[in-house]
């Protein structure tokens, strides 16, 4: 079927949320005189005396970092959620809430405090996926975790509070919203097909390719059709896996292989310490089979023109629904031409 919208104003449906996204991609040509962000430069120093996650440094807790030489994972001192909130309710008229409650960890990649995941050897990178799935058996096999959401804040413009490359994970008794409204469509293609939604959508991709930036024998990295952020990319496995607990050791060093490609492109595409949110969406820890997940981890960096200018979130975007400029062929086609050497190794 020839495609001839592209180039037109369209909209493009979410196969996972059901959601629109506004792509218009005449509006690239327009100049910017708006805010620019500062560029976000490598970290040289490999040990920070006044940092909270380097080894053997006391955090603000005053519980003091024994001295590691891995990864390493700790609870949160100043965790969102808290594992012994008693259960209430209120309701009152249109006034409803109730208690949650939940176990936050930080995860430290490494005690380099110059390393971001880019930086780091595959067997490093595999190491802290090893840790992702320790933490997601054991959090998810608390009766009282229903959700384990693992994800990582880069840079400071996406809110982390500490450049010490590190990464976190929320578990909870409710199932959060995003992960209920991919849980009904992957079950509603599950229960019509018996086929994995994301695998049946991975072999269409892998026919076009159009928008695959890197793959492997058992994942794929590619900037999904119905993107939001500009460069916007998801990683899959082929197999119709439903949580990382399932990869064998193979397949965890694939895993962090292709995290490092990835994320070495969007560190060569401005030359700078690209900033993101990434997270893995994953069935839930509720007792509940959940044959019509498939696990995939999704990666939202903000950068839009330049390593100083980001796509803010506003005004149409904000009370009508998402909307960006450059396609997601656009997209994919800029970050696969760049070189696989990280930049400042070049």
């Amino acid at each position: 079927m020839k495609n001839t919208i592209n180039n037109k104003p369209h909209r493009r449906y979410n196969i996972l949320t059901g959601e629109w996204v506004l792509v218009s991609p005449h509006r690239t040509k327009r100049p910017w005189q708006g805010k620019k962000d500062q560029k976000s430069e490598l970290q040289k120093e490999t040990y920070d005396a006044s940092c909270y996650l380097c080894p053997t440094n006391e955090r603000a807790s005053g519980d003091v970092n024994p001295d590691y030489k891995g990864t390493y994972a700790f609870t949160n001192d100043f965790a969102a959620l808290l594992p012994d909130v008693e259960s209430e309710t209120y309701d009152n008229g249109l006034l409803k809430a109730e208690t949650e409650m939940g176990i936050c960890k930080v995860v430290c990649f490494s005690p380099n405090h110059a390393l971001t995941l880019p930086l780091m050897e595959v067997e490093e990178i595999t190491n802290v996926v090893k840790l992702w799935k320790q933490e997601y058996k054991e959090l998810g096999g608390n009766p009282a975790i229903n959700h384990v959401q693992i994800f990582e804040n880069k840079g400071a413009i996406m809110g982390c509070s500490n450049p010490h490359p590190h990464g976190q994970i929320w578990s909870q008794s409710s199932i959060p919203q995003e992960v209920l409204k991919k849980q009904q469509h992957q079950k509603e293609y599950w229960d019509t097909n018996k086929r994995s939604l994301l695998q049946d959508y991975l072999k269409q991709e892998l026919e076009l390719k159009e928008r695959i930036l890197v793959e492997n024998e058992h994942f794929v990295a590619l900037i999904p059709y119905w993107a939001v952020w500009p460069y916007e990319a998801m990683i899959v496995p082929r197999k119709h896996y439903q949580d990382i607990s399932q990869l064998n050791e193979t397949e965890e060093i694939a895993f962090a292989s292709i995290i490092k490609k990835l994320t070495i492109m969007f560190d060569n595409l401005f030359e700078t310490s690209f900033p993101y949110s990434s997270g893995i969406h994953q069935r839930p820890t509720d007792g509940e089979a959940h044959e019509e997940w498939h696990f995939h981890m999704s990666f939202y960096p903000p950068l839009l023109r330049s390593a100083e200018v980001k796509k803010f979130m506003v005004g149409y975007e904000m009370f009508a629904n998402p909307q960006r400029d450059i396609t997601a062929e656009s997209a994919a086609e800029n970050l696969r031409k760049l070189s696989e050497i990280h930049y400042s190794e070049q």
